[in-house]
């Protein structure tokens, strides 16, 4: 699911879709209300244009028009110790890339 509009290239088409349906985007806001955050936007911000997934039939990789849909979410706890959280878009072989996030204990 692509949480927020900023988490897919054309929210305003996709909004009767699954993986933006409004049910489905309740249910992570739901989540980031009782405290688990997402790792990413938290480090990064509300930085447009970062996807994890998009679909191999439009070729819509080449032009950057995907969706975010792949998250760490963590605690409150653990917030302190986010170092960083990125996504790898440049690595292929996938409809999605790799997300990581760095912790320091």
């Amino acid at each position: 699911t692509a949480h927020r509009e900023i988490d897919l290239a054309f929210p305003e088409i996709y909004e009767n879709t699954s993986g933006f349906l409004k049910i489905e985007r309740n249910f992570l806001t739901k989540m980031t209300a009782n405290g688990y955050i997402d790792s990413f936007r938290a480090k990064n911000g509300d930085v447009p244009n970062q996807y994890t997934w998009w679909s191999y039939r439009t070729g819509e990789r080449a032009r950057n028009e995907g969706w975010r849909i792949d998250y760490f979410f963590i605690s409150e706890e653990l917030e302190k110790h986010l170092k960083k959280a990125w996504i790898e878009q440049h690595v292929t072989g996938s409809d999605h890339c790799p997300i990581a996030i760095e912790l320091d204990f």
